[in-house]
Order: structure tokens, then sequence, then C-alpha cells
């Protein structure tokens, strides 16, 4: 378990933000009241974050900061000094954030904080700039946010990036560049990524409103003018990243069946017709199949409903270790699922069936109660497509009934 260093000398305050930090988060805490306690912590430790009051004991002109950051930690500052000249310079230094010692919210902040930076190690951003100098000075800020950085020198760079890298989540471009300037860039990236793939926000010394305006209608997210504090700097940053997982989360929610975590039927249809229609232009071979758990309404009778969801969640997690990520699996609704095999012949796509019928066959589903739930599944399974593909799964649906009619816990193909 990752570990967070809490060095303050007010003894109520450090025990409360440790309580907190405990209860809402999954990190051991160690609490220092002085730098000699903080040393010993800090030799025998590695963490993932310390928050330091800059005034101790030992210690009142916030060498506690030097140290900790020579030992190569990550920072935030706690402090009661309000000076605004105060805090700049501490700013001046390679922490995260300066907070104030002022009450609860300021806790309930630290706490969402922490939360960040952990989201944020989920994150690659790309920085392009043509200057080295400033490549590096952000690529430092971003690391410190935990986030993980490329950096490249102009737009066409980048796009080459972009292209063989799937897990960008941000991009921060100047306007000003050789080969391909910022504007041409973020149009680019435009054509194939939306607001909702891929943030885009630009930097520049720029400071003509007006393109300002034209990097956000091109598709920027935002504009950032340089010179920035460190500060907006890291709060541009964090809540444009928030902004997109917010939206993932609720596409997420819009196509995935909330019982299982597999596609849902909208998901499926709006995905497996374009691959249908490419697939029967390209001559691509493929397979449809309709499952369905055989004598479902039995188990829900004889287990109950919760043991019947049990069974449900144990046959999408057999199809989906089954498949591979290039292929649809969704949970239709009830006891039923619909599966896609991409590129895939027909003896072997029959094959990959079977393996599913026997492992659902030799599964054993632990219920409610903890009573062991064995069950079968029968499948309709279409290698030779019709003209569409709602006529396709319809002729998958009717092989399933077959299935169902001859006895049930086997496959029924076309």
């Amino acid at each position: 378990m990752q570990r967070i260093l809490i060095v303050e000398d007010n003894k109520t305050l450090a025990k409360l933000i440790a309580k907190k930090i405990s209860f809402e988060l999954d990190f051991e805490v160690d609490v220092a009241y002085n730098l000699a306690e903080a040393k010993l912590f800090l030799n025998r430790y590695n963490y993932f974050l310390t928050l330091l009051d800059i005034n101790l004991p030992d210690a009142p002109n916030g060498e506690i900061i030097d140290y900790v950051l020579d030992k190569k930690n990550r920072a935030i500052v706690l402090s009661g000094n309000i000076s605004k000249e105060f805090r700049n310079k501490v700013l001046q230094k390679n922490i995260i954030d300066y907070v104030n010692k002022s009450g609860v919210n300021d806790i309930n902040y630290i706490i969402q904080t922490i939360k960040r930076l952990q989201k944020n190690q989920n994150h690659t951003i790309l920085v392009v700039d043509d200057s080295v100098v400033f490549r590096k000075h952000m690529q430092g800020m971003l690391e410190n946010m935990f986030f993980k950085v490329i950096t490249v020198a102009h737009g066409e760079e980048a796009l080459g990036i972009l292209s063989t890298n799937q897990n960008i989540s941000l991009i921060l471009t100047d306007y000003h560049m050789p080969v391909m300037d910022g504007l041409e860039l973020t149009n680019e990236i435009r054509k194939n990524y939306t607001k909702n793939d891929l943030t885009i926000i630009t930097v520049s010394n720029d400071n003509d409103e007006e393109i300002t305006a034209l990097f956000l209608k091109s598709g920027a997210n935002d504009y950032i003018k340089k010179p920035f504090s460190k500060e907006e700097f890291s709060c541009r940053i964090n809540n444009s990243i928030e902004a997109l997982e917010n939206i993932h989360t609720i596409t997420n929610h819009a196509n995935r069946d909330f019982l299982t975590g597999l596609h849902n039927r909208r998901y499926f249809y709006e995905h497996a017709t374009k691959y249908f229609e490419e697939a029967l232009q390209n001559g691509q071979n493929f397979a449809i199949a309709i499952i369905d758990i055989d004598h479902f309404k039995k188990i829900n009778d004889t287990f109950g409903h919760d043991s019947g969801d049990e069974a449900i969640i144990t046959l999408a997690d057999i199809l989906r270790t089954s498949t591979t990520k290039d292929d649809l699996v969704a949970r239709f609704g009830g006891e039923e699922f619909c599966v896609l095999l991409k590129n895939i012949s027909a003896d072997k796509a029959l094959e990959v069936f079977e393996r599913i019928r026997e492992s659902v066959k030799s599964s054993i589903t632990k219920g409610s109660k903890d009573e062991e739930i064995r069950y079968t599944i029968s499948a309709g399974v279409i290698t030779h497509p019709q003209d569409t593909l709602e006529e396709s799964i319809s002729e998958a649906d009717m092989l399933l009934y077959n299935a169902k009619q001859n006895g049930r816990n086997r496959i029924v193909n076309n």
C-alpha cells in the first residue's frame, strides 16, 4: 500500500488530516511533528505524497520543503501565512500546491487534490512546443502532478505520436511553431477526435483576442496565455482532465449494461451495423451469436433473483475472457447476450462458441447465500450472414430457439 507523510507540529490538525485520509483514501499515513521525525520516516519509506507545514519547531523557515524535494518526493505545502509575497516565493519551488490552513474546507480540498493526483496517473499529456526550455518547464510541472508526459517540437511530430499512441488524454500546444503551427494542428486533430475524445489546450504568448477566439472555434477546449502562474496552470489542466473523465463516465453509463459491465444493445447495434456493412463489402468473414442461459427462470425461482444475477455475471465474465478486444459482446437483456466475432472463419468461430459452452457447463457460480449453482447455455450462431444485421440477428435468434427445442446446452448454426 502506498504511503502519505504528514509533517505538521499542530498535533490536533495533523491527526485530523491523517484520520480523514485514512477514512476516505487507500493510503498508509505517517505523521511527523518536526523535521527530525520527518527525516526518519523519509529515510525509511518512499511516499506517494508529503503534506508539509513550513514552520516547524526545528525548521522554522521552510527547511522541510528543500529536504523533501531533495529526496525526490512530491509535496503540498500547508501554511497559515496568507501573505501573497510569501505564497509566491514558496510556489517558485517544485511543489504541487500551497494550501492555507484555515478550516475544514481546506482539509476537504487536500483530500480532493490527492484523489485528483491518483487519477492523473492514468492520463498521458502530449506537449507540443518548439522551445526546448518551455517544453521541459511544462513537462516538469505536469510530471509533478503525476501525469505521463510526451514532448515534441511541432504539430507534424504531434500527429505522428497521436497516430501511434491511443492513450493521450490532453494536448498542450503552442501557437507559433515551424512545420505546422498550433492552429493547423488543432484543425487536423479535430478531423478525427472530438472534444469528447481528446482535450486540446493552447498555450501561447499571443495576446490577440481574435487568435484566442479562432482557436476555440477550431476546437480547442481552453487557451492559456503566457506567462502564467503555476496555480492557474495546474487548475486549468486538472479541470480539463476532470471534465474529460466526466464525459467518459456519462458515455460509459450510456453504453454499458449496469449489471455486467458489458456493452448494451444500443451500443452493439450502433457499432455492429457499420462493421457488418464494411465486412460484407470487403468479403471479411465473421460470426454472430445469440446466447441464452438454459432454464434461467428455474435458477431465479430456486435460488432467488440475486443468485440469478450472479449467474448472469459469471456468463458475462466467460464471454469477456473468451473473446478479443476487437469483438463485440453485449447483454441484450435478461439472460440473453449477443456476440460478434470479427474476422474469423466459420470453423474457428464455432470452436470459440463451443469452448464458451463447455466453460459455462463446467463453471460453478456462488449464489447470494454461497450456494453452488450450475447451469448451461444454448446459442444460435450465424456464420453466413443475411442481407442486413437485423435479419442476421433474427436468424440467430431462430437458431437459438431450435437449440432450446432440441434439448438445450448446444450450439446450432446455419
